[in-house]
């Protein structure tokens, strides 16, 4: 008895007079939708001063419209959710949909951006000095870090549900935000009709004692494991020298990566299903040598560095995540040595434990390739529930909504009809047969970094435009001139920029991150087809020796020279 006052107690949301400001939405946003602030207390154990919330609320026009609303909030933390908005009234057209911030982050005021540390991980400095320094700029501003936990977070979900007066909502949480919504489910009981938590990161979850652990379980079972070790290693005997560009102001420089690094940008970035889904052919051509494909990598990292607010990240990790894990050796993973430097030089107060429950129905779906919260803790955490039911999708990563459409089938069919949380299935996907890509092995690609290039540079595929146009002219005026030879180099060179195209058009169709590998594996094929074009244009040359003929041959050869020595 003694245990279950103390749970409610602990969940319990004060009753703290709210207000909402209206705003100007910002970013783009469906028809039908307002955005604004809602004003709470930056603490709520010592009123005074307050934050604003960013949310933003679409109101459904269907004829069949649901009384009760799904409540989104992206994960992290940090991570913004309005962006959102008009993805989330596409899953649920007949239900209004409310989209709202974490507490600091992009959206809301004050803004927790914190780039002192992010230069700093970039430049692999000192963490720890740039740590203090966003501190005290922090507080200079008259921000009171402490006020920036998943308590006051989950706090901030219930009031906004009563200051927009919805008897009932459905939650809807990914990643960090499904411990959210779960606390806010016990804290909120009345108020909740079901609750989706995609990639469910339970409390008790040390996420940063597993994390090397999970992310080399994902590598085994993808078969990669010793392939991965043989990189690293290669890596950090002879670290490789790669050109990117800063992020933070824009310039090209110059990155030393390690194995140790790539590990970290790879259990980084294998969170998302399309880079999920080509690591085997990826991490073998790394593991060859084919150091330009780090390019890409280098600048992705780069980008995330600047795409979340790392004091609210900070925060919340450092209150509510660190101080419940030992951490005590030196992770392979420079951003678990950077958290837990950053948490050392702020020393927040460790936050209390929740333990949250509901008895509200719960759907908790999964990835089969996540490397951050996989089935091995979700799914014992999902059947603790008394009334949740877990489901993992093959072949897919974190966040399952945004890229599996048999997950958004599952979820959409879940908030209409709850009671399926236990019950019976029927007239759905398949889970285990709904890959959202499909998996790129080694010997599907011809790995090269020439593709990724090509998408940042575009003239540098010019030599390919160009050998297409001549092909062209060749085909259409030897044929129309009787000139066989002519109209044949013609014809096999059109054949070879037709069969390129059509191979490299439908990769990007599956996964267009695939060419950050490389090219389709059956160019190197049609390669012969181009050699023939030239052979054939050398002979028209010999036969007549024109200024198209000799245009045709120097064109050729160039080409093949491009595509031998770098394309392919």
């Amino acid at each position: 008895m003694i245990i279950r006052v103390l749970l409610a107690l602990a969940l319990t949301v004060p009753a703290v007079p709210v207000e909402t400001e209206a705003r100007s939405c910002p970013v783009a946003v469906p028809a039908n939708t307002t955005c604004g602030f809602l004003v709470v207390p930056e603490r709520r154990d010592a009123p005074g001063k307050t934050t604003k919330v960013g949310y933003a609320v679409h109101r459904s026009t269907a004829k069949d419209r649901k009384p009760d609303p799904v409540v989104y909030m992206s994960g992290g933390p940090a991570s913004a959710s309005i962006q959102l908005t008009t993805f989330m009234s596409q899953m649920f057209p007949d239900r209004d949909v409310v989209t709202i911030e974490q507490r600091g982050s992009k959206y809301s005021d004050p803004v927790l951006a914190c780039p002192e540390t992010a230069e700093a991980m970039l430049r692999s400095t000192d963490v720890a000095a740039a740590a203090v320094k966003c501190r005290d700029r922090l507080r200079e501003q008259g921000v009171d870090l402490r006020g920036y936990n998943t308590k006051e977070i989950t706090a901030d979900v219930v009031a906004l549900r009563q200051a927009l007066g919805y008897p009932q909502w459905n939650l809807f949480g990914v990643s960090y935000s499904t411990r959210v919504m779960l606390d806010v489910a016990a804290a909120d009981p009345k108020g909740v009709r079901s609750v989706v938590l995609d990639s469910f990161l339970p409390e008790k979850v040390n996420w940063y004692d597993d994390a090397e652990g999970n992310f080399g379980d994902v590598l085994r079972r993808l078969g990669l494991g010793d392939r991965f070790d043989a990189l690293v290693a290669r890596l950090n005997a002879h670290p490789a020298q790669v050109p990117t560009v800063d992020p933070l102001v824009g310039k090209p420089y110059t990155a030393r990566m390690t194995g140790d690094m790539v590990a970290t940008i790879l259990s980084e970035g294998m969170h998302d299903s399309d880079l999920s889904a080509v690591a085997p052919a990826l991490i073998d051509a790394l593991a060859d040598g084919h150091d330009e494909l780090l390019r890409p990598l280098a600048d992705g990292v780069g980008q995330s560095l600047v795409s979340h607010e790392f004091g609210l990240y900070h925060a919340v990790q450092c209150q509510d995540e660190v101080p419940f894990n030992t951490v005590t050796a030196k992770s392979r993973f420079f951003t678990v040595n950077a958290d837990k430097a950053v948490c050392a030089a702020w020393k927040l107060p460790k936050s209390a434990p929740v333990n949250a429950t509901t008895t509200a129905p719960v759907l908790v779906v999964g990835g089969q390739d996540d490397p951050t919260t996989p089935a091995r803790t979700a799914k014992p955490a999902a059947e603790a529930l008394p009334n949740a039911r877990f489901v993992e999708f093959a072949n897919t990563s974190h966040a399952v909504f945004l890229v599996n459409q048999c997950a958004r089938q599952w979820i959409g069919y879940f908030v209409n009809n709850p009671d399926i949380a236990k019950g019976a299935m029927s007239g759905l996907c398949s889970p285990a047969e709904s890959a959202a890509f499909p998996r790129v092995k080694p010997a599907d690609v011809h790995a090269g970094g020439a593709p990724y290039q090509i998408s940042l540079m575009p003239w540098l595929g010019a030599p390919f435009a160009l050998f297409a146009l001549v092909s062209l002219f060749q085909l259409v005026v030897g044929g129309l001139r009787g000139r066989a030879i002519t109209a044949f180099s013609g014809l096999a060179g059109v054949a070879f920029a037709g069969l390129v195209a059509q191979s490299v058009y439908a990769m990007i169709g599956e996964n267009q991150t695939a060419l950050a590998v490389g090219l389709p594996a059956a160019v190197t094929y049609y390669g012969y087809l181009a050699a023939a074009s030239a052979v054939l244009a050398v002979v028209a040359l010999v036969r007549e020796r024109r200024w198209p003929q000799i245009t045709a041959v120097v064109v050729a050869a160039g080409f093949l020279v491009w595509w031998y020595a770098w394309a392919t």
